[in-house]
């Protein structure tokens, strides 16, 4: 039986993981560590990390009695895509209103000239 992937955006829509996100970014760091970073138990750090790693954002390593957490490439193509459609979207939207502005303050050309 294969496990669904969690929702991405749901996993990076509390402030908590994305700061463990955000200092992951800097490479792996074990468990202990990354809880030492919060004014919460590790416990509850445990539990935010396995959302991310639910959500294919992060990806646990043991080694010895230690667990590492690093970033994980793959969770993040969700994210990317999301982010590039409205990207396009904007760029598109603002070239679009460029153009018009260009275009209405345009020199009219006066067919009915004063003599």
């Amino acid at each position: 039986m294969t496990r669904q992937k969690a929702d991405v955006f749901a996993a990076i829509s509390d402030p908590t993981r994305r700061h463990i996100l955000f200092l992951l970014a800097a490479g792996s760091l074990n468990i202990h560590l990354l809880a030492g970073n919060f004014d919460i138990s590790r416990p509850a750090v445990s539990k935010h990390i396995k959302i991310l790693e639910e959500a294919g954002l992060v990806s646990i390593e043991e080694k010895g009695r230690k667990r590492y957490c690093s970033l994980d490439q793959a969770g993040f193509g969700e994210i990317r895509d999301w982010l590039a459609f409205y990207d396009q979207f904007w760029t598109n939207n603002l070239s679009r209103l460029g153009r018009l502005l260009k275009e209405k303050n345009k020199p009219k050309n006066n067919k009915h000239k004063k003599p």
